[in-house]
């Protein structure tokens, strides 16, 4: 822990205050004014609640709100320096001899193989079963074909010629109607289905299945304001503008069909909503700041 920790600790305590005082006082989460003593601010909604939590905490036990907050930019300069100089050396140490792919290659090349020969034994069988069952088809259509004809006696002819005539006509009369085409059978398609799978902590999954399109919908109601933030599966950012905090109506609409799943990060639930090809969904719980995790099934 750092100057800034130690500091506003300190300064708790010269005044006799407790957690639960210092959050009756500034209406900030206890758990949020721990995580500042502590400098632990991954269960903070963002940078913008950081400062603005820092700050309400040095005004309450009497610190220069400015001071406090330099210190909190310095040590997060310093934190971003070292996980830079830990990215630039990770590629030295991930890499590995050559050797070594080699080998796996070596070990995984005789279950290729296997399951290529188990591929080209089952290709057979199946020409060789098709090909019979053709066989057999072709013989019973031939046998099908052959037609008997009864040869009747003439005068038998001559008397069913008159009927023969009058069924003609008849059928004359009805090959010139037109027929009426069928009616098609319309398949209903299935409502999309929007279910909440699981509850992990502030994190919650919900599935999306039935949906011909994945479009989610992210409003900020009038009078408020919101962190929001969408990523992908790989982490990559989808807002136009990036993560921000979005205020006073403010809205985006994203087309995500093409996307697997989607993370939501919401920092205030009461003022924000979200909507997912047109259906609202409903948060889990009253926790102010929660994930989301939308998982599109197609």
């Amino acid at each position: 822990m750092s100057e800034l920790g130690n500091r506003l600790k300190e300064a708790r305590n010269a005044k006799g205050y407790t957690l639960d005082d210092l959050q009756a006082i500034t209406k900030i989460q206890k758990r949020y004014l721990a995580g500042i003593e502590n400098e632990d601010y991954s269960i903070m909604p963002g940078s913008f609640y950081v400062r603005a939590f820092i700050k309400q905490y040095a005004e309450a036990v009497g610190l220069d709100a400015q001071e406090m907050l330099s210190l909190y930019r310095e040590n997060e300069s310093s934190v971003q320096m070292r996980e830079e100089e830990v990215q630039r050396s990770a590629p030295q140490i991930s890499q590995k001899p050559s050797y070594m792919k080699s080998s796996g290659f070596n070990e995984v090349l005789p279950k290729i193989i296997a399951a290529l020969f188990i591929i080209v034994i089952l290709v057979v069988v199946i020409f060789l079963y098709k090909h019979q069952a053709d066989t057999q088809n072709n013989d019973e259509a031939e046998t099908s074909n052959e037609i008997t004809v009864d040869q009747k006696p003439d005068d038998q002819n001559a008397g069913e010629s008159s009927d023969t005539d009058g069924e003609d006509a008849n059928s004359a009369e009805d090959a010139e109607k037109p027929e009426e085409p069928a009616e098609e059978s319309k398949e209903e398609k299935p409502e999309q289905k929007l279910t909440q799978a699981a509850v992990n902590g502030a994190t919650t999954t919900f599935t999306l299945e039935s949906a011909d399109a994945f479009k989610l919908s992210v409003k900020v109601k009038e009078g408020g304001e919101s962190w929001i933030g969408v990523t992908n599966p790989s982490g990559q950012e989808l807002l136009k503008q990036g993560a921000r905090v979005m205020k006073n109506g403010e809205a985006e609409e994203l087309d995500l069909s093409d996307q697997q799943s989607a993370r939501i990060r919401v920092g205030r639930t009461q003022f924000t909503e979200i909507l997912v090809n047109g259906q609202p969904l409903a948060y889990p719980n009253d926790a102010v700041t929660q994930n989301i995790i939308i998982e599109y099934k197609k």
